[in-house]
């Protein structure tokens, strides 16, 4: 890295969640390039060359950058609609509306839900975006694009529905695909943007809806075309109860053990949700190494239950964190969540004892890169890894008080992100995203947002 642009941070706390949950109280990072170099206790090295930058970090907390894992970008345009509904009324009342989206309307929407996010930490992002009407343009280009732009790492997961309510699917019928419809632009969007590279800023999974939206073929075609591209798998999974009696009821099992027949538990697939997972379901997916995204806001907006993440992680499961879509938790950052995974989860059988702040940390970070298939690149601090990372500002009256930076971070109110890097190349500074005008993006995810329910007739 002789050659690299190098840039020092230096004077700050760092929490490394790496292996070891190494940390340092006053410590630096050396960036080279896309890659962090070296960090530690102290001061950087003397004598580094080509240093086109020095940070002086004092009064901040330095973590990775936070992972997403789970979201629907498009719902950004449809927050604040059906309050106080569950998940099966919250979808009955909103289907109608989804199913008229398009081009542009997706394209404000990424943009607003990608800006909220980056501006709050989160430096890899995923979207699972699976409504596509037909006549609605390019929505696969449009969401990567504006990840492209806003200079996030990024997940398409490249979703279908080929079960509509002719078919007794809850979607309308003009919403869905057909089998080999979805199979065969699936395909096409993988081998268009997926990137393998170990720096990919780009990657796709393949990711049906549900089960109360996608044919047992669609789940089964689905797994074997991901495992054939060598990408991932993405899905819903034991999100509620009647989820559990859909599928008993029309397939004779539960949801875990319908997914393993039709080869959906592997260390290639990853689940949002899982919230209603007995012993068997939990240690089916630690025996394959199946990962699940813990969406906390979501689940309680939705009254879906409080999912069993203590009793997840000790049997070995990867979790992660995720926003998930906005129409079910408008404030649309990762933040809340790792604050809200901690709080929500002590309510349940574990109480106190069920998270601490570092777990809740490495939920957000490490354990998002787990289920992405991108620990090897991101998720923690360590010399090699890719340069995402983010400064947080923790000196002010939010958290001045409190001794232990992580503790401040995620106990405390939302910490002001000083600078956030992704490969090494910062697009925040002092809580303003760098290369998009956000007061643009705000008037156009309006303008789309009241255009949409124009069309569905609210």
């Amino acid at each position: 890295m002789a050659a690299a642009q190098r840039i020092v941070i230096e004077n700050c706390s760092i929490a490394t969640v790496d292996a070891d949950d190494t940390e340092y109280a006053s410590g630096h990072v050396v960036i080279a390039g896309n890659r962090i170099e070296a960090l530690g206790a102290g001061k950087a090295p003397e004598g580094l060359e080509n240093v086109v930058r020095r940070i002086d970090a004092t009064g901040h907390l330095v973590t990775p950058g936070l992972v997403n894992t789970h979201h629907h970008f498009y719902q950004w345009i449809t927050r604040g609609l059906a309050t106080d509904h569950n998940l099966f009324n919250w979808l009955v009342a909103l289907y109608p509306t989804w199913a008229r989206i398009d081009e542009p309307m997706v394209r404000a929407a990424a943009q607003g839900s990608l800006a909220m996010m980056a501006r709050g930490g989160v430096t890899t992002a995923m979207d699972h975006h699976y409504v596509f009407p037909e006549n609605s343009g390019d929505l696969s280009g449009a969401i990567i694009g504006v990840a492209r732009e806003m200079g996030v790492r990024f997940t398409l997961a490249r979703g279908s529905m080929d079960r509509s309510e002719k078919d007794g699917g809850l979607p309308p019928d003009f919403a869905v695909e057909t089998l080999d419809g979805a199979l065969a632009a699936t395909e096409a969007t993988v081998k268009e943007h997926h990137d393998s590279s170990f720096d990919a800023m780009t990657q796709v999974a393949v990711a049906p809806c549900s089960p109360f939206s996608v044919s047992t073929e669609l789940l089964r075609e689905g797994a074997e075309l991901a495992r054939r591209l060598g990408v991932r798998l993405h899905t819903h999974g034991s999100e509620t109860v009647e989820e559990e009696q859909f599928c008993k009821e029309l397939f004779g099992m539960g949801p875990t053990d319908y997914f393993e027949s039709t080869g959906w538990l592997g260390e290639d697939v990853w689940m949002a949700h899982c919230v209603h997972m007995n012993d068997s379901d939990i240690a089916a997916f630690a025996r394959t190494k199946t990962g699940v995204a813990h969406c906390p806001s979501s689940n309680a907006r939705l009254a879906a239950g409080i999912a069993r993440v203590p009793d997840m992680l000790k049997a070995g499961v990867p979790v992660g964190l995720g926003v998930d879509g906005t129409a079910s938790n408008e404030s649309g950052e990762l933040h809340t969540e790792l604050r809200n995974a901690l709080l929500i989860n002590r309510l349940g059988a574990h109480r106190e004892a069920a998270l601490n702040a570092r777990q809740a940390l490495r939920l957000g970070t490490f354990g998002g890169a787990q289920v992405l298939g991108r620990a090897s690149q991101t998720g923690s601090l360590e010399p090699g890894k890719l340069a995402d990372l983010v400064l947080w500002k923790l000196d002010t009256l939010a958290h001045a008080s409190i001794a232990d930076p992580v503790t401040a971070l995620v106990f405390g109110a939302a910490a002001p992100v000083t600078a956030s890097f992704v490969n090494g190349r910062q697009i925040v500074e002092n809580n303003r995203l760098l290369h998009v005008d956000e007061d643009a993006i705000a008037r156009s995810t309006r303008e789309q947002a009241q255009r949409l329910a124009k069309i569905a007739g609210h």
